[in-house]
């Protein structure tokens, strides 16, 4: 759920919007319950009302980053611990393939890298997209990994 909080009766109606959705939950006798351990919180932006909302009578945790499909959300809305994740992450698949590929021919690392390291910096970048320049470099930068 999203909503744009201005003031406290902003508060009070997206917690009444909680209790909506617990209480339709249950008039529809849906079959799972909501797991308040995994509904968290997030205030966007700097100058963000910031409250606590609670589920169940359990007041639900407040996050700076949450992952949701694999994509890193922050608070900010910016992408760069998105793009440290993904690079790190395409960096041990290629020392995984520097340490297990022993005839080191161009055609087969270009394959293992399509196929292993590129989908990690690819995934969802829709979502994500980066434009800094420091975040486009960092990316760019792995392709040059191969080839050392």
């Amino acid at each position: 759920m999203f909503a744009k909080i201005k003031d406290s009766s902003d508060v009070q109606k997206f917690q009444d919007d909680i209790g909506n959705l617990l209480k339709g939950s249950e008039e529809w006798q849906m079959l799972f319950k909501f797991n308040t351990d995994k509904c968290k919180v997030m205030h966007i932006g700097k100058l963000s009302f910031q409250r606590q909302y609670f589920m169940n009578n359990q007041q639900l945790e407040v996050v700076c980053n949450e992952k949701d499909l694999g994509v890193l959300i922050s608070n900010d809305l910016k992408v760069s611990q998105q793009c440290q994740q993904a690079c790190n992450k395409a960096s041990k698949i290629l020392c995984l393939i520097n340490r297990t590929i022993e005839y080191r021919d161009t055609d087969i690392l270009l394959r293992h890298y399509k196929s292993l390291v590129r989908p990690n910096l690819e995934y969802s970048v829709p979502a994500w997209a980066p434009h800094y320049l420091k975040d486009k470099a960092l990316i760019e930068s792995r392709a040059v990994e191969l080839t050392r």
